[in-house]
């Protein structure tokens, strides 16, 4: 490497190392140290938590095996910030994080402060190792992930509280008030299928579960043009969808009667009125044109089901993607697929399973994704809470079919 290269590689890495860990600074920046430090519920964590959990990352993985003279910041951190690496040793109950009242914000700001200048001081001697450059990438990567975990969960935090707070005073640039309706009339996308080539290709970041790449066969299917939107789900609702067996799962009709659901997340009827949906904002009239989201798998297959149609599998929605992008996909209005990215996660009926071929990395950054593949079904796309960058056509989220506090809508499929 020229002195050239590995300055201008440097100023990248740099530059992406700080962008990355301020925008998760400026995503807590409106809350008070009350708000950081509360849990709304055990699937969500606090903001002061997601704060210390990205700092433990890289200084349990990158700066203890490699920075000279190594100390930890405070050893119990340790423990009080592992999430699931059983690798690693023992770890804090996640239904719990919401009792840790110490460390104090500030101490937590002042361990992210101190792993960023040792970080800082690490950076330049690392570019001559691509195994440490791309366990750094994936720190990077995996704080962008709890970016969108912190938007998701203040504003699941946000809603308990009856006074309907927003979220601050930039609100209107984040999460669901970037949201944004289809520009072209629903239509559907007709493709031929055969066999296909599904994964990632190597060419740049990709997570484990991504891979490898293989050979699938697809029978001909149809995707709609755009995610199913507010007023479409209104008519499901008004027209007893929650309240008919016919169109849920078994699992998923027990879960609807145990939780007493009859509409989405976030919706709200004040005083028997008009529809309203909780939003980063506060309260909001509810958009009919716009997305629904905060969706489980549950209440998204009823619905595909109500309409006579299905949830399209990851395959499908990969394919579809990505013969969108190249000018192949066919639709019977000439329109190519609207709302891939950016607006909402959307699910699948595929199961989250290995590929074909998949292997866990050696250690404890093996634990990331493999052996969270039961009981779960993947979605596609992105969301209004993804950081931008962040997404691709062959990433693979996935969460348990009732899941509903991330901005999951849905996309319909059909056999053709």
């Amino acid at each position: 490497m020229t002195n050239m290269d590995f300055g201008a590689s440097l100023t990248v890495l740099l530059s992406r190392y700080a962008a990355v860990r301020g925008h998760t600074r400026a995503l807590v920046a409106p809350l008070s140290a009350e708000d950081c430090g509360a849990q709304s519920m055990p699937d969500a964590s606090p903001a002061k938590w997601h704060l210390a959990h990205t700092t433990w990352f890289f200084e349990t993985f990158v700066l203890e095996p490699n920075e000279p003279g190594f100390a930890p910041f405070n050893p119990a951190f340790r423990v009080l910030f592992n999430s699931y690496y059983n690798g690693v040793g023992a770890k804090h109950p996640r239904p719990h994080r919401g009792l840790l009242t110490r460390p104090l914000l500030d101490e937590v700001l002042a361990y992210r402060a101190d792993v960023d200048q040792r970080m800082g001081r690490l950076l330049p001697t690392v570019l001559d190792n691509a195994a440490l450059c791309a366990l750094i990438e994936l720190g990077l990567q995996h704080e962008q992930q709890h970016q969108e975990l912190l938007v998701t969960d203040i504003k699941h935090l946000l809603s308990c509280n009856p006074t309907h707070p927003a979220y601050g005073t930039d609100a209107d640039k984040a999460g669901d008030l970037t949201l944004a309706p289809a520009q072209a009339p629903f239509g559907w996308l007709m493709l031929e299928g055969g066999l296909v080539d599904i994964g990632h290709r190597g060419d740049g970041f990709a997570f484990d579960n991504e891979a490898p790449r293989h050979r699938t066969y697809l029978a001909p299917y149809a995707l709609a043009s755009r995610l199913v939107t507010n007023a479409e789900w209104m008519a499901f609702v008004e027209g007893g969808g929650y309240g008919n067996p016919v169109h849920w799962l078994a699992e998923g009709w027990d879960w609807r009667v145990a939780q007493g659901l009859d509409h989405p997340l976030y919706w709200h009827r004040p005083d028997g009125g008009a529809w309203h949906q909780f939003t980063l904002a506060g309260l909001q009239p509810l958009d009919g044109g716009l997305p629904a989201v905060h969706l489980s798998y549950y209440e998204a297959d009823a619905y595909a089901r109500w309409v006579g149609a299905r949830l399209p599998t990851e395959t499908e929605w990969e394919h579809a993607a990505l013969a969108s992008g190249a000018g192949g996909a066919d639709s019977s209005d000439g329109q190519a697929l609207e709302q891939l990215f950016g607006s909402a996660w959307q699910w699948t009926q595929s199961s989250y399973a290995a590929y074909p071929g998949f292997r866990a990395a050696n250690g404890a950054v093996g634990e990331y994704n493999g052996k969270f593949m039961v009981n779960q079904y993947v979605l596609r796309g992105s969301s209004c809470a993804t950081p931008p960058g962040h997404a691709r056509s062959t990433y693979r989220n996935f969460f348990p079919a009732t899941a509903r506090w991330q901005y999951s809508g849905l996309r319909l499929a059909r056999d053709v």
